[in-house]
């Protein structure tokens, strides 16, 4: 029994973990390793999926002690077992509405997940950017011809106010059927209703049984605001959007210097024994 016993740590993946250089520091590794000997459950939140995640998995050899949150929280998948143990996917109606939406938007892309396979729609620089960083190769396909369901979906485009009117068009016309969230001002994510980073998180805790008072997040993003309102103390690296910058939010330096195991140090002045 350490005195992390039954505290659960969830951190986002890009820009707040792994930095700005596409490392992990040495301090970090060291802080999680430490959390970990006490007892403490440690698992990454991301707006990846299993495909490009499983690659950073291997190659990045990351310390995950307990199953990671996938696809903004439409899967749990436990990597130390081999296989799924939560999933919500988007409704078969999503790609009606996509055909609807794509119709009244023509400069809009989009990528879909679908098992191992990565479906896309009119590409444009920001889909062939996004799937480069993410090591992922796309398959064009017009959106009839696509197999579903997806997983999730992510729209694309390099004008963000674009974007915001794309999601406002989504909300107002099928907001009871979908989450969406920026992951950056150019990807907009498209998860089926309560599929989300927090509610993920208050799935995993239940099934960990870790107390509503031992869950600690961290996150830069406004994917990542969900989970945020979840943690006894909500935590984001000083290079965060604004919006993530909510009363009560604890900011700690950026992703390049280590942000994680800032945390980590934080957590163990606030268990130690007395």
């Amino acid at each position: 029994m350490g005195k992390f016993t039954g505290v659960l740590l969830a951190t986002d993946y890009d820009d707040t973990l792994y930095d700005s250089n596409f490392t992990i520091s040495q301090e970090n590794r060291e802080a999680i390793a430490r959390f970990i000997r006490e007892g403490g459950l440690f698992t990454i939140s991301t707006g990846r999926s299993y495909i490009n995640f499983a690659i950073q998995m291997e190659t990045e050899r990351l310390p995950v002690n307990v199953p990671v949150i996938l696809s903004n929280g439409a899967a749990i998948y436990d990597f130390q077992a081999g296989k799924v143990i939560w999933q919500k996917s988007l409704p078969q109606a999503a790609a009606d509405h996509l055909e609807e939406l794509c119709r009244a938007f023509p400069q809009v892309g989009f990528e879909a997940y679908h098992g191992d396979e990565v479906y896309t729609f009119r590409g444009n620089e920001v889909t062939q950017r996004h799937l480069t960083r993410c090591r992922l190769t796309g398959i064009p396909r017009e959106i009839s011809a696509m197999p579903t369901p997806w997983l999730k979906v992510i729209l694309q485009h390099p004008d963000t106010t674009l974007l915001q009117q794309v999601q406002a068009y989504l909300l107002d016309r099928h907001g009871e059927d979908y989450e969406l969230t920026f992951s950056n001002p150019y990807l907009l994510e498209m998860t089926a209703k309560g599929a989300n980073k927090g509610l993920a998180v208050l799935w995993l805790a239940d099934y960990l049984g870790v107390k509503r008072e031992n869950i600690y997040c961290i996150g830069n993003g406004l994917n990542d605001i969900p989970m945020l309102e979840v943690s006894a103390v909500p935590f984001a690296p000083a290079n965060c959007y604004e919006e993530v910058k909510q009363p009560g939010t604890e900011i700690l330096p950026s992703c390049d210097e280590s942000c994680v195991a800032q945390l980590i140090g934080h957590l163990e002045r606030r268990y130690d024994t007395p």
